[in-house]
């Protein structure tokens, strides 16, 4: 399944999904969404809960800033070969991971997000493949959340 970009009717905030649904419904969906009046980018993931259905009441969200925005265009730019963010707060502990595979067998990325929550240990995690064409979509969407969060 291709990815899905998506603009949301108000001006405040624009998204772009990477959805990944698949026959054994272990699939997910990463959807990164800038909020300009919040200034940074979100972070949802969501498991697959049917076909081609996600559980969006179960989905784990991060907010990043510059350095993770940094970390995660490093990454795609092929200056490293993962970027790994991790935020803790006193509910939960969140994690998102991209790294390149050099696999010519395998998507170019692989994308994972998690998060635990704090009095229950439990763990949610969504992981997927992400093809050279999502990531070149990514990087642009990226780095034109950092212009418009330094406001040049």
């Amino acid at each position: 399944m291709s990815s899905k970009p998506t603009n949301a009717t108000a001006k405040q905030s624009a998204e772009y999904a990477i959805y990944k649904p698949n026959s054994r419904n272990t699939g997910g969906v990463i959807r990164f969404e800038f909020n300009r009046a919040k200034g940074s980018v979100f972070v949802d993931a969501a498991s697959q809960s049917g076909e081609k259905q996600f559980d969006w009441e179960q989905k784990i969200t991060m907010k990043w800033g510059l350095s993770d925005l940094g970390a995660v265009l490093a990454t795609l730019q092929g200056r490293q070969e993962q970027a790994k963010l991790f935020h803790q707060s006193e509910k939960a502990n969140s994690a998102f991971e991209l790294t390149f595979r050099d696999d010519p067998q395998k998507a170019p990325y692989f994308m994972s997000m998690s998060r635990q929550e704090a009095a229950s240990k439990s763990v949610k995690k969504v992981t997927l493949p992400v093809t050279h064409a999502e990531a070149a979509i990514l990087e642009t969407a990226l780095r034109a959340a950092i212009t418009r969060l330094i406001g040049w």
